[in-house]
């Protein structure tokens, strides 16, 4: 008697885990990542910030008081979940005093937050007779 196949159906299940969120890295890690170049042509680096935000490119060329940077920070921290433990008021000298490290810490959250979106993950393969 010959060997029959089964038919199976195979079933994928993915779920991603999203808990509050961290900055991944911290504001004076300016060089944790040198692809930033931030340094040396630091319009370029806001400008891809601001890109890769979804945002136009220009958007860092109307940064007149830091308003654009406070409302960047703030969506980049409402998008992904990143707690705000200081009051509005205390934020602002963080970026005025620390404009560079600032913009470099976002640029490199939308490179993290891209490479691995989504936060943890689980991939369940389940096979089930048909």
């Amino acid at each position: 008697m010959p060997i029959q196949q089964q038919p199976t159906q195979v079933v994928t299940v993915m779920t991603t885990a999203q808990g509050p969120g961290t900055w991944s890295t911290g504001l004076c890690d300016c060089c944790s990542d040198m692809g930033c170049c931030g340094l040396f042509c630091f319009p370029c680096m806001q400008c891809q910030t601001a890109s890769d935000y979804g945002w136009c490119c220009c958007m860092p060329a109307l940064d007149f008081c830091c308003i654009v940077s406070c409302i960047l920070r703030s969506n980049i921290r409402e998008r992904h979940g990143i707690p705000d433990f200081l009051l509005t008021l205390h934020k602002r000298p963080k970026i005025y005093f620390c404009y560079p490290c600032v913009w470099c810490q976002m640029n490199r959250e939308l490179k993290i937050r891209k490479n691995h979106p989504g936060g943890s993950s689980m991939v369940t393969t389940q096979l089930r007779s048909a």
